[in-house]
């Protein structure tokens, strides 16, 4: 057995139930004053923007609130969240939210310190400043944002992108499942999904390890026995069962924290902006043709992750073909430029078997192609 493993990811992770309520230390020893980061509405909604503010309250730091992160965020949105940061002048930042909210935080954490930085700079210009301390606080179980060093972000052309490295970490998360309780049913499918494409997709990818598979497999036990619950529609999970997701949504982050995505996740980010799919259910539309082609590349690990689940292949099989529809057409005028768009994305290069743009090009056409 290879045991062989590389592991890094700085964050402190403070877990359980009224967390956040009882951080008022960690929040003294980072500042005077705190920008929070976050959405319209949903921090507020699930509590998380009120136990933070009474803990910011308690441990006598100012906060000033930037809430105009959206779903897909633009390079332009976190660039003006960061100089919100500079004219304040925030000591740290707390991102609150789903994926969008956190991987928006992380980026105004650099905008903040590094003010030669100017929207889609973030993607070419060096970090000379060390960005603001970050604290994550995920209110969905989906991205595990909370926990890797990446951002994905939309840039001034529309495109999503991510972008990565040691710059990108929170120092501190506080992971509350409690917060996820009030997301509508048809958004924990989405970020289910994306959590379990974030495990599978890095368990096959060229850069992980023993330990990588590792979290892989713990979040495909907790997650697959959920999604065949979630297939009835009229279904609700339990708080119990919604603590699962989440944590489990975290293991599959620290997977993808080590592998990275393969092409479910480069071809979703096109279903997104051109079709607005949501990020999970635009990944895990392409997780089947995935794991066909893990199969022809790795029997033995194909065999594992299954084995993983607790459902056999073809019980798995059914239940993402009753969630992973997406009801699209795409012509092919707009598939041929997906094909050349895709010739050089790097997450093809990272998946498991050689299949490239061309094959890419030709599953969008059976899927969703105009007859």
């Amino acid at each position: 057995m290879n045991t062989h493993f590389n592991f890094c990811m700085p964050a402190e992770i403070l877990s359980g139930k009224g967390i956040v309520k009882t951080s008022s230390e960690i929040f003294k020893l980072l500042g005077k004053k705190c920008l929070i980061v976050t959405g319209k509405s949903s921090a507020e909604k699930c509590g998380a923007l009120a136990d933070v503010t009474a803990a910011l309250k308690a441990a006598g730091v100012e906060y000033s609130v930037f809430n105009k992160i959206t779903e897909n965020p633009l390079t332009a949105t976190c660039c003006d969240g960061g100089r919100a940061g500079r004219e304040f002048g925030a000591d740290f930042v707390v991102g609150i939210g789903g994926g969008s909210p956190l991987d928006a935080a992380k980026a105004v954490c650099v905008y903040a310190s590094n003010d030669h930085i100017v929207n889609d700079g973030i993607y070419t210009e060096k970090i000379i400043n060390i960005p603001l301390p970050l604290v994550l606080i995920g209110t969905t179980a989906g991205t595990g944002s909370e926990v890797t060093g990446v951002s994905v972000l939309t840039r001034e052309n529309g495109r999503k992108q991510s972008v990565s490295g040691k710059n990108f970490y929170a120092k501190y998360v506080l992971a509350d499942p409690t917060y996820t309780y009030s997301v509508p049913t048809a958004t924990t499918v989405s970020t289910a999904l994306d959590a379990f494409a974030h495990a599978v997709e890095s368990y096959f990818s060229k850069k992980h390890d023993f330990l990588s598979r590792k979290f892989s497999c713990l979040a495909v036990s907790e997650i697959v026995p959920l999604l065949l619950k979630l297939k009835d529609s009229d279904f609700k999970l339990s708080e119990e069962e919604r603590d699962s997701l989440y944590f489990a949504s975290l293991y599959a982050g620290l997977a993808l924290n080590k592998g990275g995505t393969c092409f479910p996740h480069g071809m979703g980010y096109a279903l997104t902006e051109d079709y607005g799919l949501p990020h999970g259910l635009a990944c895990a539309v392409f997780i089947p043709a995935f794991l066909k082609e893990a199969k022809k590349g790795d029997g033995k690990g194909y065999a594992e992750i299954i084995k993983a689940t607790g459902v056999s292949e073809n019980e798995l099989f059914k239940v993402l073909d009753a969630l992973c529809k997406a009801d699209i057409t795409i012509p092919i005028e707009k598939i041929e430029e997906y094909r050349v768009r895709w010739s050089t994305l790097k997450n093809f290069k990272n998946s498991p078997t050689d299949f490239g743009a061309d094959d890419g090009a030709s599953l969008v056409y059976n899927l969703f192609g105009e007859v």
